[in-house]
């Protein structure tokens, strides 16, 4: 074992992981507190079901995807503190914003601005709490951020819900203070506590890049410029205006313009498809008609551009991070997560759903009780993983990958018998143990994924798995459990389970992953050298 691998945590890491973990729950809570709000939102602004699914999945998808890959790169080579603290402050005040929304458009520059504040804290939160531990300890610090992201998760249902009814109760039959309705109230709840982890964030001690790991990484000379260098080349439009500024050979743009035609031919097929499958009425966003299907591909469509974009130009301006990017182990970690992320955001955006319809639960109930347990159990599940994995582990990144392995295999097995529970009693105590095994997944496999790159490229890489993460598990996964829903008369138990039928490509990927991970960890410096890394 390396001298690095024996390190100690430097001083304050506790502080330091307990403040990332902060800034994630109040990340989630932000984010996720319109679920619970929409009943009153959509009755007060005179809104649909369909912008309240634009505000929650498109709009804040596409912004928080688009923007983490600039924000990421910054992450890499500026002061991961001072970008934190700056975009918690930005997006709290953008959740605020939203207490004064008096329409559709206002509400969406809100959540336009959540998705872009928040596109820095799981890149730049990383980065940093890994330098403040060694790598043996790093299966547990994962665990606190992801169970930081399940408080958030499930305190947003409960303190989004309890701000609204209690400010409602407090001014029944009086006017409220400056007009504002119990929704508008709990946007201010949720974003004041941003305020206080930003001037904490601000303060905290940056911790030298790759010291802990005994990696020598000098200092970014520019890194805003690199940062707007890679979203300049990412933006569909001005990524050929950057083409055209490096001067790409033929062979290039030949690779993007043929990537965007196949991209745009498969939307088209998809939108066809969809629309035969299960036809949905047009939406109307401010007087505009779009097909909901279309709206769907099209973002699908813009982030796979977005991503050929992303690996055009790491070849051309990072080919360090690029050869980095190649490693086999690296692409089956962020292949892994992504489609587990279909499951996941496939089960928990329909389950509330799925408990009111087929136990007769009303809306408050459910978010009482499913809020509690999603939360309690959410935190459970990583804090056993975590520290599981790095006991297990002693040096040999191969036995965190059968932790995962046992989480992603055994979970879809245990829905089969969740999701055909008689009552509401007998799916909450199936549901407490499908729930554990099911989040023991992501510290073990996370603490993988970030030992495929070198330090310095911990932030792209955040970034990126954001970005693939996004499209296909929040893109596709409630998505597909709805169509599969509609197809099937409304059956959504069955629509829930249908989407573990990815399970087995997961299986198969990390079986894959845990043959050959050390051996990919151990070439890294050897790869990133051969393509001009100084380290």
């Amino acid at each position: 074992m390396t001298d690095a691998a024996r390190a100690k945590a430097l001083p304050g890491a506790g502080y330091a992981l307990a403040l990332v973990a902060a800034t994630q729950l109040v990340s989630l809570l932000d984010r996720n507190i319109l679920a619970i709000l929409a009943p009153a939102i959509k009755r007060d602004l005179h809104i649909g079901d369909a912008e309240m699914g634009l505000l929650y999945g498109t709009v804040f998808a596409l912004f928080y995807a688009l923007f983490s890959l600039p924000l990421g790169r910054l992450a890499d080579g500026w002061l991961r503190t001072r970008l934190l603290a700056i975009t918690i402050f930005f997006w709290s005040v953008a959740t605020g914003f939203a207490a004064f929304a008096n329409g559709f458009a206002l509400l969406a520059l809100s959540r336009l601005g959540v998705g872009i504040g928040e596109a820095a804290s799981q890149p730049a939160g990383t980065s940093l709490v890994y330098d403040y531990f060694p790598r043996h300890r790093r299966g547990m610090v994962m665990a606190v951020l992801a169970a930081a992201i399940a408080l958030g998760l499930g305190g947003s249902l409960m303190i989004g819900g309890g701000a609204a009814d209690w400010w409602n109760a407090h001014h029944a039959g009086g006017r409220p203070p400056l007009g504002l309705a119990g929704w508008q109230f709990a946007f201010l709840v949720a974003a004041a506590p941003g305020f206080v982890i930003a001037a904490l964030m601000w303060r905290l001690r940056e911790p030298v890049r790759g010291a802990i790991d005994g990696v020598d990484t000098p200092p970014d000379p520019a890194p805003f410029r690199a940062s707007l260098n890679v979203f300049g080349a990412i933006l569909p439009g001005t990524n050929w205006i950057a083409l055209g500024r490096h001067r790409a050979a033929p062979r290039d743009w030949l690779i993007n313009l043929v990537a965007l035609a196949l991209i745009v031919a498969g939307a088209i097929a998809a939108i066809r498809w969809t629309e035969t499958l299960s036809p949905r009425p047009p939406l109307v966003l401010s007087g505009v008609t779009v097909s909901a299907h279309m709206l769907q591909w099209s973002v699908i469509g813009f982030g796979l551009f977005v991503l050929v974009n992303l690996a055009q130009a790491l070849r051309r301006d990072d080919p360090p991070t690029f050869a980095a990017f190649s490693s086999p182990s690296l692409l089956l970690c962020i292949a892994i997560g992504s489609l587990q992320g279909v499951i996941n955001y496939g089960v928990m955006g329909f389950t509330p759903s799925f408990l009111m319809k087929s136990y007769g639960l009303s809306p408050a109930m459910t978010g009482l009780q499913f809020g509690l347990l999603s939360a309690a159990i959410g935190v459970a599940g990583p804090l056993i993983s975590g520290p599981l994995s790095d006991r297990l582990s002693g040096g040999r990144p191969a036995r965190r990958v059968w932790v995962t392995l046992f989480s992603l295999g055994l979970s879809p097995l245990i829905a089969l018998w969740v999701y055909r529970a008689p009552d509401a009693g007998a799916f909450y105590l199936r549901f407490t143990l499908y729930s554990v095994v099911l989040t023991m997944w992501l510290p073990p496999l996370y603490a993988v994924m970030f030992e495929q790159v070198l330090p310095r490229m911990r932030g792209i890489t955040s970034s990126t798995y954001i970005v693939v993460s996004t499209i296909t598990g929040l893109g596709i996964g409630p998505y597909a459990v709805g169509l599969i829903s509609d197809a099937n008369h409304g059956d959504l138990g069955a629509a829930i389970l249908s989407i573990n039928w990815v399970a087995p490509a997961i299986v198969a990927m990390l079986i894959a992953l845990g043959w050959r991970v050390a051996r990919d960890q151990a070439r890294l410096l050897e790869r990133t050298r051969a393509a001009g890394e100084p380290v």
